[in-house]
């Protein structure tokens, strides 16, 4: 297997999928010394990376750690089946996706029948803090193979959190998720109500200063909203499907917010707001 690896005893690296976090964690790879073997579902060209491999086999067969970053379920059952010819007893995949820990769990099966190890490995930070390594990894399954994964891991991190058994990682990321978008929906709401009575909702992140409400969501998404910067560092496509997630986990009893929230996102999506920001969900509650 070929070494692309700081050290000798620093595992190799891969990276599968090169979306908006994806190709930043690759750079962060190269900065810390790896030289990560790289696929991506759309063959393309990206700026600071090496060239792309064919087949995630072909990414199997240069490194031992491979981080998977895909869009849903479908996407990560298609790859790691692409995968499963050429897993070995060497190889930790890590899944970074938030798919469904039902999923998670089925595909981890599947993996140790190959005698490799599958690590429930969702993550929060968005496009910004991938770019400068403050990712923080939730990791649930086998904590031996966790810990082979650290050196890889800490290339984009600035927290890796243990959190139990496989598929417990996508819950708690599932859940932290509704936290983020009711926030993110509340935050918009109160704006817009404010420019409805004629106030400068600039003056909001003033009042919040000293306010019980103010979060880190609010301090990360009320610039992008008064500023109108909806380019993506988590797309409102992607909050959606992660609500649809959440919904499926519950039932409306029990989460009538959630299916709300999951309403609103799926209206801006089909409002053509999908790839942007998901603080652009201030434009559909504006509408």
């Amino acid at each position: 297997m070929t070494t692309s690896s700081p050290s000798t005893s620093a595992p190799s690296a891969g990276v599968l999928g090169l979306g908006i976090i994806g190709s930043r964690v690759a750079r962060r790879l190269i900065s810390a010394g790896y030289s990560p073997s790289l696929w991506n579902r759309t063959a393309r060209d990206f700026k600071g990376l090496p060239a792309t491999l064919a087949h995630p086999a072909a990414v199997a067969a240069q490194a031992d750690v491979l981080q998977i970053f895909v869009f849903d379920d479908a996407a990560l059952r298609q790859t790691i089946e692409a995968l499963l010819p050429a897993l070995t007893p060497e190889h930790i995949l890590l899944n970074h996706s938030t798919v469904s820990p039902e999923t998670v769990r089925q595909l981890a099966k599947e993996v140790a029948e190959s005698g490799a190890v599958l690590l429930d490995a969702p993550f929060t930070g968005s496009r910004d803090a991938a770019a400068q390594g403050k990712i923080t990894y939730y990791v649930s399954g086998c904590p031996n193979a966790l810990e082979r994964t650290r050196p890889v891991l800490a290339a984009s991190a600035t927290s890796i959190v243990p959190l139990g058994d496989i598929g417990q990682a996508s819950a708690i990321k599932i859940a932290t998720n509704i936290i983020a978008a009711a926030a993110t929906v509340s935050l918009a709401e109160a704006m817009n109500l404010l420019r409805a009575q004629g106030i400068d909702p600039q003056v909001l992140a003033t009042a919040l200063e000293s306010n019980a409400a103010r979060s880190g969501v609010t301090d990360l998404k009320m610039p992008c909203m008064l500023d109108q910067d909806f380019a993506p560092r988590f797309s409102a496509r992607n909050l959606r499907k992660d609500l649809e997630l959440a919904c499926d986990l519950a039932d409306e009893g029990q989460a009538s917010l959630t299916h709300a929230m999951a309403r609103l996102f799926t209206k801006a999506c089909q409002d053509g707001l999908g790839d942007e920001d998901f603080s652009a969900v201030v434009k559909v509650t504006n509408s």
